[in-house]
């Protein structure tokens, strides 16, 4: 587990990182590695902050799948899985020797990106071809690989679709459990403490409860500025 608990106040930070993402994820399909990796990684260091951040961010979709699953887009989740599964390991391979502040400066940079190109709202029929989804699958395990934040791609992808926000909820959640576990099982498996369990399933629940009500340009708009403050904190903390 580290020092992470060691520290009761960055401890405290962490936990609320975690409810915070759970909560996002559950309202929205996405945002938990996007609010939480920064802070983890910047805790625990790079490898055992990605790999924790992998394994929760698996176990934060699993409710909210289990109650929409029947919304879910099987076909679009079988396009971006192949190309993000194929690419996994190799990706894996190519950084497995780099420097981790260079990879926590990179998953820093992807975040801000990721939170940028979400912002701008961009809309491209090239999306909906092959090769859109083949290059978002890429782009996705790349960034999970080096920062444990591959939802950014997905999200473009999803918003170029046509789908109601329960198919975009539940078609995230379907995609990232499998990409989530697949990479922690190629980077190296770290159990949460289970402290972040439960941090995890208090914001879960809130998130599950509130989706319903939650204005979407509201929780979209909180998720993103609290992503950017963290990416930009990851990178930061790097140099």
């Amino acid at each position: 587990m580290g020092d992470l608990l060691h520290e009761p106040a960055l401890g405290v930070v962490v936990l609320v990182a975690i409810a915070l993402g759970a909560f996002a994820q559950g309202a929205t399909g996405m945002g938990f590695s996007l609010v939480a990796a920064p802070v983890l990684i910047a805790a625990e260091g790079h490898t055992v902050g990605v790999a924790t951040v992998l394994i929760l961010a698996a176990c934060s979709s699993v409710v909210p799948l289990a109650r929409e699953w029947r919304h879910t887009q099987p076909g679009a989740v079988v396009r971006l899985l192949v190309p993000t599964l194929l690419a996994t390991p190799l990706i894996a391979w190519l950084v497995h020797d780099l420097d981790h502040r260079v990879l926590s400066v990179a998953g820093g940079v992807g975040v801000v990106i990721g939170v940028a190109l979400l912002a701008s709202g961009l809309r491209s029929h090239w999306f909906r071809r092959p090769e859109g989804a083949i290059v978002t699958g890429v782009s996705s395990a790349t960034l999970n690989v080096v920062g444990g934040v591959g939802g950014p791609p997905i999200g473009l992808y999803v918003a170029n679709t046509d789908w109601t926000p329960a198919q975009t909820r539940a078609t995230l959640h379907g995609f990232l459990i499998v990409q989530n576990v697949v990479t922690a099982v190629v980077i190296g498996l770290v159990w949460p403490d289970w402290r972040h369990l439960a941090a995890l399933v208090v914001g879960s629940v809130i998130g599950i409860v509130v989706a319903p009500r939650l204005s979407v340009v509201t929780a979209r708009s909180g998720i993103l500025a609290l992503s950017a403050i963290g990416g930009v904190a990851l990178v930061a903390g790097s140099i």
